[in-house]
């Protein structure tokens, strides 16, 4: 199997153990292909958490660190708390010692000395050798501790620092002190402790809520800073159909839930991430989404630079998933889960992508016959108003001209048979219009083509 057949595998085995989580599921996977981060907006019992230690129980080697998060929360129990053995003078941490290779060889000799103690001849020869190896091994621990000095370790053992994937549940109801540890992790993997900085491994975090913070309220504004660097987002509800429940339902009763068929490893997951950042965008999709950009800025939807400047991995990853060389319009149907920014606006993202995704050319096309029409209309009215015949004629020669400029541009972007028909049956409808123009207003017609090259 290819890396992605191994991994649409993964994504069909979670999905066959719940039900109509089909959207989370395959968030769950761009967000690990993208290293981003996914928050989750749902009420409780709907499967959140389920889904992604589901999904991570797939991936081999990948540890996971989950915690329900309240204002009791504090730092050491997210990224772990400072080894008090490391501030006394002249011992060392455990840790530490766990990773000096000779320190381990010492210690395995004397376990082996002692697991054949009882076989061992009762000359004494046995007791002293175990000694000797006692004493060489306390010795070799004080001479690392007075090498090494004294100073402050964590232990992060089953901490966040040591986790390929984080959950946390109730993400919003952690305390100012966490926030900023967290914004730190969420938008860096670091932390600090100490005074210092470490690097923490984590692919992706993701997190839920039943609600999203009041940003207007003072004091859940610092919450967005938060919210901001959970770029992915998706909004849950209980599952609707009664089939689906009692499915899942029975299931669960049979045992059968939760069943891990496919697996990957940590290793290939990683090795999946280089082959999505490798998936080419076109200039003519980021030249789409800044239409998008546009477009929902115009609708009042906030969207910012950063995200913009963002987007790509998402619909990298998408374009991967469903097997495509490079990223094509219809996969910038997985921007809806990135660019909304409160649940209200979700509908007005998905209805735009939907509008200019599914058939991009079409779209542009419709507004160019838009443009096209109201420069007809505009000489309409001025020739019944009494306008200077000429004049308004002239203007109208110019308009149309742009618009035909518009076409031409466009023209030489079409991708395919379909487009490029397309886009001649838009110019046989400028040339119907411009012909229709003329000779209502007593013109010699002439091409569009012919009336660009007199200019």
């Amino acid at each position: 199997m290819t890396l992605r057949e191994k991994m649409m595998a993964v994504i069909a085995d979670v999905n066959a153990s719940v039900a109509e989580r089909s959207e989370l599921i395959e968030l769950i996977a761009i967000a690990m292909l993208t290293r981003k981060n996914l928050f989750i907006l749902g009420d409780p019992g709907q499967a959140k958490s389920y889904a992604i230690n589901l999904f991570r129980q797939h991936i081999s080697g990948a540890r996971q660190f989950e915690r329900l998060l309240s204002k009791q929360t504090d730092e050491e129990q997210l990224f772990g708390r400072i080894d008090l053995s490391s501030l006394i003078p002249g011992s060392i941490p455990q840790d530490v010692l766990k990773n000096d290779r000779r320190y381990t060889q010492m210690v395995s000799n004397l376990e082996n000395m002692l697991s054949g103690l009882p076989a061992a001849s009762p000359d004494g020869t046995a007791i002293a050798q175990v000694k000797q190896l006692s004493d060489d091994l306390e010795a070799y621990q004080k001479a690392v501790a007075l090498t090494r000095g004294s100073e402050p370790v964590v232990n992060t053992s089953g901490k966040i620092p040591e986790a390929d994937i984080c959950f946390l549940d109730e993400i919003f109801k952690c305390n100012d002190g966490v926030l900023n540890s967290l914004l730190t992790a969420f938008n860096e993997r670091k932390y600090t402790n100490e005074g210092r900085t470490y690097p923490i491994p984590t692919i992706s975090f993701f997190a839920a809520s039943n609600e999203i913070p009041n940003f207007n309220d003072p004091q859940e504004k610092i919450l967005s800073a938060l919210y901001d660097r959970l770029e992915l987002k998706v909004v849950t509800e209980n599952i609707a159909g009664r089939d689906n429940r009692l499915r899942v339902l029975k299931d669960k009763q049979a045992g059968n839930a939760g069943q891990v068929r496919a697996e990957i490893t940590l290793e290939e997951l990683l090795e999946m991430q280089r082959d999505v950042a490798a998936i080419p965008v076109p200039d003519a999709v980021n030249e789409l989404v800044d239409d998008i950009l546009c477009e929902l800025r115009k609708s009042g939807i906030v969207v910012s630079d950063r995200k913009f400047l963002g987007y790509y991995p998402v619909v990298q990853a998408k374009a991967w998933l469903s097997g495509h060389a490079q990223v094509e319009p219809i996969d910038l149907l997985a921007l809806k889960n990135y660019l909304w920014q409160l649940p209200g606006d979700r509908e007005t993202v998905e209805s735009t992508l939907q509008r200019m995704c599914v058939n991009p050319m079409q779209d542009k096309i419709n507004d160019i016959r838009a443009m096209a029409k109201e420069v007809l209309d505009e000489l309409d009215v001025s020739v019944a108003a009494g306008a200077d015949g000429k004049k308004a004629f002239r203007k109208f020669r110019t308009e149309l001209l742009r618009v035909y400029g518009l076409y031409r541009e466009l023209n030489t972007k079409a991708q395919s048979d379909s487009e490029r028909n397309m886009l001649r049956e838009l110019l046989d409808d400028l040339e119907k219009d411009s012909r229709g123009a003329h000779e209502k207003n007593g013109y010699t017609y002439a091409t569009l083509e012919e009336l660009a090259e007199l200019q």
